[in-house]
């Protein structure tokens, strides 16, 4: 167990029951970071924040760095220190942004609730890798790289549709099946009887898994540069882009780097239909004309039908 996990009960990233979709778009955000953040939706206890820090401790040794919905500039973009002031002596201080380049993922719990414009920043950053803070006779220019995740209940309320934009991938939380909600129950009270031993098979098991995971995400990284994007796959895309009248460009250039980081992920040399049809959703759900009035829909079947359409023939 590594030295942040110490102490800390969270269930294994291989051992959260379902949300398969969630885990999917964090693993193709890590896999290929200008996919430019994941931003999950659903009622609450649902897993997202569970599934967020566990695939933190997974990928990256660390808990992610938390964003309050309360949070100052200050506190996210770094100033001055205060109690170095009191003494006369002038220290920048880092905010939450520059902890995330070290920590690797920065998670906004309850994004919709945040300030519009902490969250423009915090995109800008995602997207440019440069954060530029010129503010009460502070002037710096830092390279920044990390993951970004928000998550919200939408029956809290939305974000605009401008800023549902830069996020990368959306992803819907789900219900778990009777099966499922069974096998849950039965995971999470494993989990907590294990802690209490000394020695567990259990937890020596999950941690392995774990380490499988992260392995095959390294080797994914590792391998996205050279995965091949046929114009076949091009043209599929903007097809289907064009087939949700999906605003913008934003979402054809996601679901490309996407697809590839699925393809990466799969091992396989080149992007296929199959892997584009897999992430389509995720790419433009939150990119189709209904989010100009404030709903997120879910991708259902109308527009699986017209995206699928495409596909036949290939």
């Amino acid at each position: 167990m590594s030295r942040a996990a110490e102490g800390v009960h969270i269930l294994p990233y291989s051992r959260v029951v379902g949300q398969e979709d969630l885990k999917l778009a964090l693993e193709l955000n890590h896999v290929v970071p200008r996919i430019g953040g994941v931003l999950m939706a659903g009622p609450r206890g649902t897993a997202k924040s569970t599934l967020v820090r566990a695939f933190a401790l997974m990928a990256h040794d660390e808990l992610p760095v938390t964003l309050p919905i309360n949070a100052t500039d200050d506190r996210v973009l770094g100033g001055w220190d205060l109690h170095a002031l009191i003494h006369g002596e002038a220290l920048p201080r880092p905010g939450l942004l520059e902890e995330a380049d070290d920590k690797g993922l920065l998670y906004v719990d309850e994004v919709n609730l945040l300030d519009d414009h902490l969250v423009n920043i915090i995109l800008d950053v995602v997207s440019t890798g440069v954060l530029s803070v010129q503010r009460e006779g502070l002037a710096t220019a830092k390279h920044l790289s990390f993951g970004l995740v928000g998550t919200m209940n939408p029956e809290e309320g939305g974000l605009r549709p401008q800023l549902l934009d830069r996020f990368g991938l959306m992803v819907a939380a789900g219900q778990l099946d009777p099966a499922a909600r069974r096998y849950m129950i039965r995971t999470v009270l494993d989990f907590e009887e294990e802690l209490d031993r000394s020695h567990s098979d259990w937890l020596t098991a999950a941690e392995r898994d774990d380490t499988a995971v992260r392995e095959r995400l390294t080797a994914a990284r590792h391998r996205v540069p050279h995965v091949r994007v046929p114009d076949e796959i091009v043209g599929l895309c903007a097809d289907a882009a064009d087939r949700v009248e999906a605003v913008g460009q934003r979402g054809e250039i996601v679901a490309t780097l996407a697809a590839r980081a699925l393809a990466a992920l799969e091992g396989a040399s080149e992007v296929g239909p199959a892997h584009l049809r897999r992430v389509l959703p995720m790419a433009l759900r939150h990119r189709r004309p209904e989010t100009g009035h404030g709903v997120v829909l879910d991708w259902g079947t109308e527009d699986d039908a017209r995206v699928g359409e495409l596909f036949e023939t290939v």
